[in-house]
């Protein structure tokens, strides 16, 4: 049994929820949502990320070994470069999963029947497969 302190407020408990947390989600906002994101991604994100990589992972000049303090911060620098850049990547590549999956989700279960056994499973598997899977558009680029 949860702790009363942990149960979250009264006026929500019995909204429908189970212990495991029932969501309900309406597919086609989901649907909509997908290409929203996809769409902002490509239009607002993408085209900006090669002079965002370039100006993140210019180098700066080395330092002399004499000075140590320095040397040490142009290591730490070039660290931190390197994680920013990977990071500018990752967030086009990470929207466009949520937004395959999103859009997956939203076509398997369109149907009423099979929207009432979409499962937490059944999104986080397509969010996994979303990262190895491209979608018919990517595929036919």
């Amino acid at each position: 049994m949860i702790p009363e302190e942990d149960r979250g407020p009264a006026w929500l408990r019995d909204y429908g929820f189970t212990d495991f947390g029932d969501i309900a989600a309406d597919i086609d906002a989901m649907a909509e949502y997908a290409k929203k994101l996809a769409a902002n991604v490509q239009d607002n994100y993408a085209p900006h990320l090669n002079g965002l990589s370039e100006s993140v992972a210019a180098p700066l000049p080395p330092p002399s070994e004499l000075f140590h303090e320095l040397n040490s911060f142009i290591k730490l620098h070039g660290e931190a470069q390197t994680v920013t850049e990977s990071n500018v990547y990752e967030y086009a590549n990470g929207t466009n999963t949520l937004a395959v999956a999103a859009e997956r989700i939203s076509k398997d279960y369109r149907g009423s029947d099979a929207f009432a056994h979409a499962t937490v499973a059944d999104v986080q598997s397509h969010i996994t497969t979303s990262i190895s899977c491209p979608t018919a558009d990517e595929g036919a680029a």
